[in-house]
């Protein structure tokens, strides 16, 4: 598999013009634009704005969604292919070597954008007014990085590149609210799979379920479930394991007569202290004091 270490190489084997920076570069797409038509990985987070006419774009197993104008996010080392594609109308590519950011503080902020983690199917749809947000900031960016670069240069595109990547923030949650009215609410389904995931006794001889787990069984990435949750019920994918994890809890150690240790273990805990704390969190009080109260 191609791995890309610097700009310089991407820009000659993909037939881009020489960038600017040895750290930061961009590139307009026009008509055509294609990177390889193979796996690659590289060092490089990559922000790129698209509407596709024709072609594919595969991230992970996911065909890339092209229905509408779309943005996509990869961090460094994630897998990506591009084969083919040609533009409905122009796209752009911003490519940011991690390098670019040390010591500036989106190096850490950058970080918390969970959907530099998101499969391509689930890339930002744009209404044509979010559209004109994004050209606007990119003609920026593009109008610095080709001026004469100086001191000011990096903390300039820093700046608006930051700026983005916060309208991309604001964009994908109406995009949460939007597509939920569409398909139904997530909360409904993730409890769904966990009623199956119990009901088959994937508990005991699988142990408890990741949240990796049950965004495959959605069918999207662990990190856009995450959000999405989070959107609709002020929960993280991990909270609601949580939550219905203690719910059966609640409801076993009230009607079976077995210990605390031996529910914790149907359950799918190994560490009855772990679990010991996480009921007392959820509840207020400890499992084997729970137990005891109903008891009586």
């Amino acid at each position: 598999m191609k791995h890309y270490k610097n700009l310089s190489e991407l820009h000659r084997e993909n037939g881009f013009d020489p960038p600017e920076n040895p750290l930061f570069s961009i590139h307009q797409c026009k008509g055509t634009c294609s990177l390889g038509d193979r796996e690659f990985t590289s060092d490089f987070y990559m922000i790129g704005f698209k509407k596709l006419k024709s072609g594919v774009i595969l991230y992970g197993r996911t065909k890339y969604d092209h229905d509408c104008g779309s943005m996509m996010f990869v961090k460094p080392r994630q897998i990506i292919e591009m084969k083919n594609l040609e533009f409905d109308e122009d796209g752009f590519l911003i490519f940011i070597h991690e390098d670019f950011l040390n010591g500036h503080p989106l190096h850490q902020e950058i970080k918390k954008y969970h959907y530099f983690d998101y499969e391509t199917n689930e890339a930002l749809h744009v209404s044509p007014k979010e559209e004109m947000t994004i050209w606007d900031l990119y003609r920026k960016i593009e109008n610095e990085y080709l001026n004469n670069q100086d001191e000011y240069s990096r903390e300039i595109i820093l700046a608006n590149v930051d700026t983005l990547l916060r309208y991309a923030q604001r964009f994908y949650k109406r995009q949460f609210i939007n597509r939920s009215e569409i398909s139904g609410k997530t909360v409904s389904r993730f409890i769904d799979e966990m009623d199956k995931y119990v009901d088959n006794g994937f508990l005991t001889t699988k142990g408890l379920p990741s949240v990796h787990y049950m965004a495959e069984k959605l069918a999207i990435s662990a990190g856009y479930l995450t959000d999405v949750l989070k959107q609709e019920s002020g929960k993280t994918a991990l909270e609601h394991i949580h939550i219905y994890l203690i719910s059966e809890a609640k409801n076993r150690l009230k009607s079976e007569d077995r210990t605390v240790s031996e529910i914790a273990y149907t359950l799918g805990f190994d560490n009855l202290s772990y679990f010991t704390r996480l009921f007392k969190k959820e509840v207020g009080m400890t499992p084997v004091l729970f137990k005891k109260q109903s008891l009586n």
